[in-house]
């Protein structure tokens, strides 16, 4: 289980999960676009391929000349709010190009699959913290999508052909990924105005790279009225991609599994924690709510804290927000005044 082609690998998630791949002595190779990733964030002894997930004559090529053992599978649009205004282009590249994907990886041999779901797959879950036995109700195309890959996933590992393995998979539902690289280096990139990570989008305007920032809806049911959200440091999510290479190599059956702390942080906590450890204040603005949010989303980890033995490292929001901070006072050092955007913060 040591060749794995991780897509996306370039992005946020996909630049620190490729780094503790290499760092455990794994072999990687790295499928991006690059639409929203960026080469230089991937160690340097792996090997890159741009090109699209939804290629199957690349994906098999990668595959032979590499010999593949495992999919991790992290390439996604995933902006809620643009799902809801532009549902095509999210059905096209989420799932058909998730159906390309897979396809080529089980017609090259590869027979174990990490696949990056969301939270997003419950809906507004009525309950919390949910449960992987919660209703999937998705309320977005988004988290639509993401339900429809684990349901290819199932359909796909039941099926026998002759002569070859079985796909056996892990779908990791994340809830809220935040926070960068201990020590610095890796954290997560934006064009300039077009981030929407709360916890991002608070730094960037904690370290001036924004005038201010908008709160989506402060009329929720929930104890301030702005949404809850269970917050996980990136490394932590990372580290649980490899404990689910490691359990399917171990001959793990098929597993989904939440991905969260367990604990639910709202908007207006999480703003009072970066200016607390920033030292900054920045204007925050109530506007509507956004199209797609639920009220609250909390994870009930107990399984995947189960299948792997997984035990988080950075699990305090007070450290999550510095590490964020840190990281965005590194960006905004090398930034140019000509390159900040005046626009206003938007997150939710």
């Amino acid at each position: 289980m040591n060749r794995v082609l991780v897509t996306g690998a370039a992005g946020y998630i996909g630049s620190h999960l490729s780094a503790q791949l290499v760092a455990a002595g794994r072999r990687v190779v790295a499928l991006d676009d690059l639409s929203a990733g960026r080469r230089a964030t991937l160690p340097a002894t792996l090997a890159f391929v741009e090109g699209d997930i939804a290629d199957r004559d690349l994906v098999a090529q990668i595959i032979r000349e590499h010999r593949i053992d495992a999919l991790v599978h992290l390439a996604a649009h995933v902006q809620v709010a643009e799902s809801v205004a532009r549902p095509g282009k999210y059905h096209r590249n989420n799932v058909l190009g998730a159906l390309n994907l897979l396809q080529a990886c089980i017609d090259g041999g590869v027979t174990r699959a990490v696949f990056s779901s969301s939270a997003a797959v419950y809906g507004a879950p009525t309950r919390s913290p949910v449960a992987e036995t919660a209703p999937t109700i998705p309320i977005n195309p988004y988290g639509a999508g993401k339900l429809f890959v684990e349901w290819m996933l199932r359909d796909l590992a039941g099926a026998t052909m002759a002569g070859r393995a079985p796909l056996r998979f892990v779908a990791l539902r994340y809830f809220n990924v935040a926070g960068a690289r201990a020590g610095g280096g890796l954290g997560q990139v934006a064009a300039p105005g077009k981030a929407t990570h709360l916890i991002k989008v608070a730094c960037e305007a904690a370290t001036g790279a924004r005038p201010g920032m908008e709160v989506f809806g402060a009329d929720y049911p929930t104890a301030d009225g702005t949404c809850v959200r269970d917050f996980i440091h990136v490394d932590d999510l990372a580290a649980a991609h490899i404990g689910a290479l490691d359990y399917l190599a171990n001959g793990g059956g098929n597993a989904t599994l939440n991905c969260g702390y367990g604990r639910g942080h709202s908007v207006r906590d999480v703003i009072a924690c970066v200016k607390a450890v920033s030292g900054a204040d920045f204007p925050v603005t109530v506007a509507a709510r956004r199209p797609g949010d639920p009220p609250e989303l909390v994870a009930d980890n107990a399984a995947l804290r189960r299948a792997f033995d997984w035990t988080p490292q950075h699990d305090d929001l007070e450290a999550i927000c510095r590490s964020a901070y840190q990281w965005e006072c590194q960006l905004a050092e090398r930034a140019q005044p000509s390159q900040r955007s005046p626009a206003a913060a938007r997150a939710g």
